[in-house]
């Protein structure tokens, strides 16, 4: 099964189109992802995020809901563990 993640955008890295990169917070543990699939997305936002890509902007009450689900899941640790 291939999740997407939901995180805050908290900054974004303006470079070309092709390249734009912005750092996400997933409850604390901050990535740096693909923005090229999200162009609308900015800073403040949340987003969901698979393989490195945020694919959609999503609502911060979804998103927190989502999240919730996935750590009483405990389907967050393979995150956790790469922030090491």
């Amino acid at each position: 099964m291939c999740l997407a993640i939901p995180g805050k955008l908290l900054s974004i890295a303006e470079g070309n189109s092709k390249n734009r990169t912005g750092k996400v917070s997933f409850g604390g543990i901050i990535k740096e992802v693909s923005l090229l699939c999200c162009p609308e997305a900015k800073v403040g936002d949340y987003v969901l995020v698979h393989v490195g890509f945020a694919i959609s902007t999503i609502d911060e009450e979804e998103a927190r809901k989502v999240f919730a689900h996935l750590k009483r899941m405990d389907e967050l640790r393979e995150l956790e563990e790469a922030n090491g």
